[in-house]
């Protein structure tokens, strides 16, 4: 029986125990990097717009 080796999420390479879940520091900054710049989202209830707020 084979074992499965789970690839990196950001570029599909064999992932590094030291930077699990990615293959490397550059794949873990650049996932970091999507967190940060909104690039990922985590889908929620719809906002309902505040009527003080301009806009």
């Amino acid at each position: 029986m084979t074992r499965f080796e789970r690839k990196c999420p950001i570029c599909a390479k064999p992932r590094d125990p030291q930077f699990t879940p990615f293959c490397s520091k550059h794949c873990r900054d650049r996932d970091l990097l999507n967190w940060l710049d909104e690039g990922y989202a985590i889908p929620g209830p719809a906002q309902v717009p505040d009527e003080n707020e301009p806009g």
